[in-house]
């Protein structure tokens, strides 16, 4: 596998389309993790079937958020995306999240070209109320088991609030 800060940038920011490389399909309970020092996709965790994911989940290359992470990013299709893909994606807006007292912001896409939807998501809100509820719900409750009230969706930004994230992410990478 390819060590994805290498050879992928962050992507047109400006422009609303951004790299991301995906870690964990829209379903699984497995919590895959892009291991940086190791430039290899490792298993984490598996989790109680209940808290799979509601979105493929995945890192911008080169970035890095306060939590000393790839920032997250949270793309949404129809069906899974396979781990150590990438993709271009078109950014919607971010999910501001708090984990175990850490900013840990989820950067919300969709794939750039989804000639599935006719590339009619643009924003957030272009996503059904539904998917934002069950993606607010799925964070707010992952740790439930291990560490009940360690995590919390914040609010919600826009394009403009998430490409500001991303600048920060990519600031902090190349100041490392």
């Amino acid at each position: 596998m390819a060590d994805f800060n290498k050879i992928l940038t962050p992507g047109d920011v400006e422009g609303g389309i951004v790299n991301v490389v995906i870690e964990i399909p829209a379903g699984s309970n497995h919590k895959i993790e892009w291991n940086r020092g190791k430039a290899l996709m490792q298993l984490d965790r598996a989790d109680p079937m209940i808290f799979a994911k509601p979105t493929n989940y995945g890192f911008i290359p080169q970035t890095l958020d306060e939590d000393g992470d790839e920032l997250d990013a949270l793309v949404i299709t129809d069906s899974p995306l396979p781990t150590g893909i990438f993709l271009e994606a078109r950014v919607l807006g971010v999910m501001k999240f708090v984990d175990d007292g850490e900013v840990d912001d989820k950067i919300v896409l969709v794939p750039a070209d989804d000639r599935n939807t006719g590339n009619v998501i643009k924003s957030l809100s272009d996503l059904p109320k539904q998917k934002i509820d069950q993606i607010t719900h799925h964070f707010n409750h992952y740790k439930d088991l291990k560490k009940p009230g360690s995590t919390e969706v914040k609010d919600w930004g826009d394009e403009n609030e998430a490409k500001a994230v991303i600048y920060q992410a990519i600031e902090r990478w190349n100041n490392q």
